[in-house]
């Protein structure tokens, strides 16, 4: 770790201005040298064949309905994507009063009082709903505007 201590750009740079003021009458063929040696090495690594532009991506459209369908198939499949969702909310509907139908009696055979529970939460998801009902309605103004000056 010491090493990354002793490390600093700032340092670099004063150091570098440092031996650039000092009188050297190589220091600008140096740095023409450089400068070349650099955008030569770019050019070597960088040809220009091998900066081309990409191809263009091939796309391929997926179509899931029949271009020329008239609305009244569009209404028939419409109403039977509803059923199926329909059918669908009632399974999972289904599925949770099981759920909790075995909650119920789990709770009861250890000896928790189930009913008393329900209605502490239907009381505290009315108090919910009540709130999310108070925030979404805008507020009425307290006192009306004072009138304008001039008006």
């Amino acid at each position: 770790m010491s090493f990354w201590r002793r490390i600093s750009p700032r340092r670099a740079v004063a150091d570098f201005a440092h031996e650039w003021r000092q009188p050297n009458p190589y220091r600008w063929p140096i740095m023409g040298v450089s400068i070349a040696a650099t955008f030569f090495i770019l050019m070597v690594f960088l040809p220009e064949d091998q900066r081309i532009e990409p191809r263009a991506p091939e796309i391929t459209w997926i179509t899931t309905y029949a271009p020329g369908r008239s609305d009244a198939e569009i209404a028939a499949s419409n109403l039977a994507n509803q059923q199926r969702q329909d059918e669908l909310e009632a399974r999972r509907a289904a599925r949770e009063e099981l759920r909790k139908s075995l909650y119920r009696e789990l709770g009861r055979a250890t000896g928790l009082d189930v009913d008393a529970m329900e209605a502490e939460i239907a009381r505290e998801e009315a108090e919910e709903a009540a709130r999310e009902r108070a925030a979404s309605r805008p507020a009425a103004p307290a006192t009306p505007p004072a009138p304008r000056p001039g008006s």
